[in-house]
């Protein structure tokens, strides 16, 4: 896994193939070779180790996000946060959600799919939680065999999904 913080908050964090880490590769690198680490990445640590353990790491233990994004990214990103660990939440559902706490009207899902692939902070902003409609399985910026390993940590039934072959 790579991170990177603006020293404060945790700005990135993603799997090394993940599909931009190469455009971010040197800011990712930099931050590697820093002698004195911010305390934002022993906190990541810390909340990633709970939950590979299989431990449900609480609000509290999140690290201070600062991921860039427009404003409508982060209110995408915000409702993705919201997702229980060991649920799912479709696109669409995303979309529906966002649409009524703006007070009505429609958003469409394929521009809630825009911002959550867009996510740079994986796992703990749980991009892998959102899927497609039906059986649909979805996409994940990562992999999507990736994205199964993470959903059945968390218990999840993968049965329920038309799964590509992984």
């Amino acid at each position: 896994m790579m991170m990177a913080s603006d020293g404060e908050g945790l700005t990135e964090l993603c799997l090394e193939d993940w599909w931009w880490a190469t455009d971010h590769q040197a800011v990712l690198d930099s931050n590697r070779e820093s002698d004195s680490e911010p305390d934002v990445f022993r906190i990541t640590r810390e909340w990633l180790t709970a939950y590979f353990a299989g431990e449900r790491p609480g609000s509290d233990q999140v690290p201070p996000l600062h991921p860039a994004g427009t404003p409508f990214q982060h209110e995408v990103w915000n409702l993705v946060a919201e997702i229980p660990y060991g649920m799912t939440v479709s696109y669409g559902e995303l979309a529906a959600e966002l649409a009524e706490r703006r007070g009505g009207g429609r958003m469409a899902a394929q521009a809630v799919g825009g911002a959550v692939k867009r996510n740079p902070v994986t796992i703990i902003v749980p991009c892998h939680r959102v899927v497609g409609s039906g059986r649909a399985f979805g996409g994940y910026g990562g992999r999507l065999d990736i994205k199964a390993e993470l959903l059945e940590l968390e218990g999840v039934d993968l049965a329920r999904f038309d799964l590509p072959n992984l």
